[in-house]
């Protein structure tokens, strides 16, 4: 094999496991007592309507506090009554966030099941992060 072949190949597996496990520096932080962790870089391919929906889930106690939805290009009015579905994970455990089966909101289906998937995404990157 040639050696700008093989470079290439070793470029790809580098790539490919990235992709897989995203840095955490930017995933997960803390603040006092409270983990923060950013669904930027963790869900890049979970897809609104129009385009990624990233959130930051606030956990405190193994017990989500609070989500926060992130500079997104969904249709501002949609998106609006996909993020009233992010209440339902507030007070939960992470553990039963990360498997809750939430309905998507009527008029903002893409919307809400991309913030869903953030959700799930995030809750078990923290499980297995933490």
């Amino acid at each position: 094999m040639k050696k700008s072949a093989m470079l290439a190949a070793a470029a790809a597996v580098v790539m490919m496991m990235t992709a897989a496990h995203p840095a955490d520096d930017n995933v997960m932080t803390k603040d006092g007592k409270t983990t923060i962790v950013n669904t930027t870089t963790l869900t890049k391919n979970v897809r609104g309507y129009h385009g990624a929906t990233p959130v930051k889930i606030y956990i405190s106690g193994n017990k989500i506090t609070k989500i926060e939805t992130l500079p997104n290009r969904e249709s501002p009015q949609y998106f609006a009554r996909a993020k009233k579905l992010l209440t339902k994970y507030e007070g939960k455990s992470v553990k039963k966030a990360a498997t809750m089966k939430v309905d998507a909101v009527t008029g903002a289906t893409f919307s809400s099941k991309a913030l869903i998937k953030n959700v799930q995404a995030g809750a078990k990157y923290y499980k297995e992060n933490k």
